[in-house]
């Protein structure tokens, strides 16, 4: 099988049961998801060298769930959807057991740290930006933008974690009045 096709060549794509336009919401949408999920792949690769297990195996599950979006926001009519509300009750006892681990937020964070926690913070965007991509598509699952909501929060709490696991501070917003006095 060749990995071309050169259907996409005037810039229109397939899903089941249509063929949109590259520019298309959902094809915007669909794309998203998977810059997201390309993004999560570096950061299981960062927390697998650093020796995070536990952080290891949840994303990689995340990652196969994050296909399963994928292929419902591929659905042009409704289905039977491969995310539901179970993903992110999931989500949630995920955010759950990793915040009974760590120290309380005594501020805003910024994204650093650890390379694992850079990671997953960028992974974090990346859900946002898919979430809002997919808010702007019609006749999708209704289980989506809760899930990507709470999967946002869920690679925040884990970029937390990965930095508590490897004794890294999380890097505290000080704001600029801070700064300019420290100067």
């Amino acid at each position: 099988m060749k990995i071309y096709t050169k259907r996409g060549d005037r810039g229109e794509t397939s899903i089941v049961g249509a063929r949109l336009q590259k520019t298309d919401a959902r094809v915007e949408a669909i794309g998203a998801v998977d810059e997201l999920n390309s993004s999560l792949g570096f950061a299981i690769y960062s927390c697998k060298k650093h020796g995070l297990s536990q952080l290891t195996e949840e994303l990689i599950v995340l990652s196969h769930q994050l296909f399963d979006a994928g292929a419902d926001l591929a659905q042009a009519k409704e289905a039977e959807w491969k995310i539901t509300s179970a993903h992110t009750d999931a989500l949630e006892r995920c955010i759950d057991a990793h915040t009974a681990k760590l120290p309380p937020l005594s501020g805003f964070i910024l994204p650093g740290g650890s390379e694992p926690a850079c990671a997953l913070h960028r992974c974090r965007t990346d859900a946002r930006k898919a979430e809002r991509k997919i808010n702007s598509v019609a006749n999708v699952s209704q289980a989506l933008l809760p899930f990507f909501n709470r999967l946002s929060d869920c690679f925040f709490t884990m970029a937390r974690s990965a930095n508590h696991e490897l004794a890294e501070q999380d890097v505290l917003y000080v704001g600029e009045q801070r700064l300019q006095r420290e100067e």
